[in-house]
């Protein structure tokens, strides 16, 4: 195993080092959202890649922003309101320089009064049944979309907007009633009318709800968030609970009761429990159990009834080996008390995993490691890394002979930067994984300087359009090094930066009555190849690519708000001498073929075609007869796809010796294994990566 520098501890060190240059003894005067806008501005201008100006272009950037991620869908103002808004589209830098929110407030007044007008129109409504028979059509609006001009318009959308969601569900129960068998009664037209009329207003008033109880700290978060997205897209500012919900996700640890859960009408609904967590194996709490109050040992039950639903969580979570209780109301209608010992919840779908792939047809035997993420816990002593879970994944192949490793990085969005470049490492003796360049140019080269090679045979590195950033940096330095074959889509996601955590605390002195004020996750620098190019926007293109059910597409960081644009520098020295790719053409030809003659492959080539239509739809009809012909249409275009993974194509996918102990003792680990191992086997992708593997082998001499 290589040696874990601390780069990201290191990268934060410098950054509280230039704070103390700056003057951290400044504080801005202001209540706490005054400070804390004053504050991330300062951060974002002092240590971002590309500072924008906070001037009137900025203000007019950060409006179109916010009214934007407020209604995008444009179901809530009109024209009058943005009229209203108009004289701030170029005052709102003056604003936030002074810590002002007086364009947000506004906002917000029209907000709530969109809220109580729009909620009078759907009630009103969904009291009298729809002309089902009337034709007309629907165009789905978006923030390319102009405003409603005024209220007569956006109560005509809105009574479009709702029938189109009733003529979806009563179609959707139509061809359900089509295919019973049983001879029971089908209800009237008219009765599916009314009854899911009804649910449509239940499903609106829950969300009239949710969206008038949401936090303060909330919707001033969203605000924030419009000024950070002109800076670059993953550029943002994180509550502090959002911080520790990130946290979780880097980690895949958690400590708590493991139970999923959402707001149910005043009180708190369980939606599932985690398999192998403490309420799991307590076995008293079940999903759709309704919680109504929060204990803590030694304290008095709290009622939960109309809480948030973050704060019932923070209620929940707690340290491990503490007890919580819950009163219960089952579906049953009794009351129950329930007592569970906090624990450790492992979200262990989010690590490292190896199969073998003892292929039948080609003779090999192939090593397969998934990688979800590059996660890294570095707030535990012992949290797990990426780079360590997949050098013991490799050692525990290596032990079975294995003939080449395929390296799946498909919907891998990436993670720890110190862990891509200790696990480049792994499959070259030493040198440059990847190059970063600050706003100033000042570049450095990280390199792996362990001569140790962890496997020196065959390796194919699966990604698609989705795989991004630290799944980029691996890619693309073993294309760049010749030592793999990359395969896959026809490009990665395209994000070349790297993001750096500030907690804003440290940067301002004082104010500890209001502290924590949040951190903002800012881009500090670009990542460049090896041979000097950038991954971002353009990602990195594989070697071999294959039909995408999804390549028609637009995606990627080039369709995201303001992505920092391509750029390159200078390459670095590299070289390596374990394996290099001799036959690219030749492997090239020989997965054409293979694709080409494949069924599978055409149809997904087909399919890719199909779901592009459906992407772009944006109107449809009112009629009832009309809507149903297209939903027929459409299903039953969508149908001739839904085999297209069914059949099993790697017959010989199994598990590692050494792992079946502690998978077998578990029967929710058991669960999870055998879905996995059926996901691989049915896998197209993975099999002709193991395909070129293979030819990988014939064609070396390996």
């Amino acid at each position: 195993m290589k040696t874990r520098g601390p780069l990201l501890f290191s990268a934060l060190v410098l950054v509280f080092a230039l704070f103390a240059a700056v003057n951290p003894t400044a504080t801005p005067p202001g209540d706490a959202p005054s400070i804390i806008l004053k504050t991330m501005l300062t951060n974002l201008q002092t240590y971002h890649y590309q500072p924008t100006d906070i001037d009137d272009a900025f203000s007019e950037r950060v409006y179109d922003q916010y009214l934007n991620d407020l209604d995008g869908a444009r179901l809530f103002f009109t024209q009058d309101d943005i009229d209203a808004f108009a004289p701030y589209r170029t005052l709102i830098d003056d604003e936030s320089k002074a810590g002002e929110y007086t364009f947000y407030n506004l906002v917000q007044e029209h907000w709530t009064a969109a809220l109580d007008k729009t909620e009078s129109w759907y009630e009103e409504l969904l009291a009298e049944p729809f002309d089902l028979a009337k034709s007309g059509s629907f165009k789905d609006r978006d923030e390319n979309s102009g405003w409603a001009a005024d209220d007569a318009e956006l109560k005509q959308y809105w009574h479009d907007y709702m029938k189109r969601d009733l003529l979806s569900q009563i179609v959707d129960k139509r061809e359900e009633m089509a295919k019973d068998t049983t001879g029971a009664v089908q209800p009237s037209l008219d009765s599916l009318e009314v009854e899911y009329r009804g649910k449509i207003l239940e499903r609106y008033h829950d969300w009239f709800k949710r969206m008038r109880e949401m936090k303060p700290s909330v919707k001033t978060s969203q605000y924030l968030n419009s000024m950070t997205a002109v800076f670059d897209p993953h550029t943002s500012y994180f509550r502090p609970k959002d911080k520790e919900s990130f946290d979780i996700r880097f980690s895949g640890r958690l400590e708590g009761i493991g139970a999923t859960l959402q707001t149910d009408d005043e009180y708190t609904k369980v939606t599932s429990v985690v398999v192998g967590g403490p309420a799991w194996k307590g076995k008293e709490l079940k999903e759709d159990d309704i919680i109504m109050g929060v204990r803590q040992k030694g304290e008095e039950m709290v009622d939960i009834k109309g809480m948030q639903l973050e704060d019932v969580v923070d209620k929940i979570r707690g340290k491990k080996g503490t007890v919580v209780s819950l009163k219960v109301k089952k579906p049953d209608g009794t009351i129950r008390d329930i007592s569970i010992e906090r624990d450790i919840i492992i979200i262990d779908d989010t690590y490292a995993k190896s199969l073998i792939i003892d292929d039948n047809v080609g003779g090999e035997k192939i090593g397969y490691i998934s990688l979800p993420s590059f996660y890294a816990d570095f707030q535990n002593d012992d949290g797990r890394f990426s780079a360590k879970d997949v050098a013991a994944e490799l050692d525990k192949l290596k032990a079975q002979n294995v003939d080449g490793i395929i390296l799946d990085l498909r919907n891998n969005g990436g993670g720890s930067l110190r862990d891509v470049v200790d696990m480049t490492g792994f499959f070259i003796p030493e040198g440059p994984v990847v190059q970063v360049a600050g706003r100033n140019m000042d570049k450095e080269i990280l390199e792996d300087k362990d001569r140790r090679v962890q496997y020196d045979g065959p390796v194919v590195v699966l990604v698609n359009q989705y795989s991004a950033s630290a799944s980029e940096i691996l890619a693309a330095a073993l294309q760049d090094y010749n030592r793999a074959v990359i395969v896959g889509s026809t490009s990665t996601f395209g994000k070349g930066t790297v993001q750096r955590f500030i907690d804003m605390d440290r940067t301002i002195s004082g104010h500890n009555d209001i502290k924590p004020l949040g951190t903002v996750k800012l881009t500090m620098q670009k990542f460049y190849r090896i041979d000097g190019g950038s991954t971002q926007l353009r990602g990195v293109v594989p070697d071999i690519i294959l039909p995408d059910s999804r390549s028609l597409l637009e995606t990627g960081e080039k369709e995201q708000s303001a992505p920092l644009a391509w750029s390159e520098i200078e390459p670095a020295k590299y070289s390596q001498d374990v394996y290099r790719i001799r036959n690219i053409d030749e492997l090239k030809a020989r997965s054409a073929s293979r694709v080409e003659n494949s069924p599978t492959f055409t149809r997904i080539q087909q399919n890719a075609e199909r779901v592009k239509r459906q992407r772009d739809r944006d109107t449809y009809p009112l009629a009832l007869t009309d809507f149903e012909e297209l939903q027929r249409a459409t299903r039953t275009e969508a149908e001739m796809y839904d085999d297209l993974f069914e059949d099993v194509v790697n017959p010989g996918v199994l598990n590692l010796q050494v792992d079946l102990e502690p998978i077998l003792s578990d029967e929710s680990k058991t669960a999870r294994n055998d879905d996995f191992k059926k996901s691989v086997s049915k896998d197209v992708y993975i099999r002709e990566a193991v395909s070129i593997v293979e030819d990988m082998i014939k064609l070396e001499g390996k």
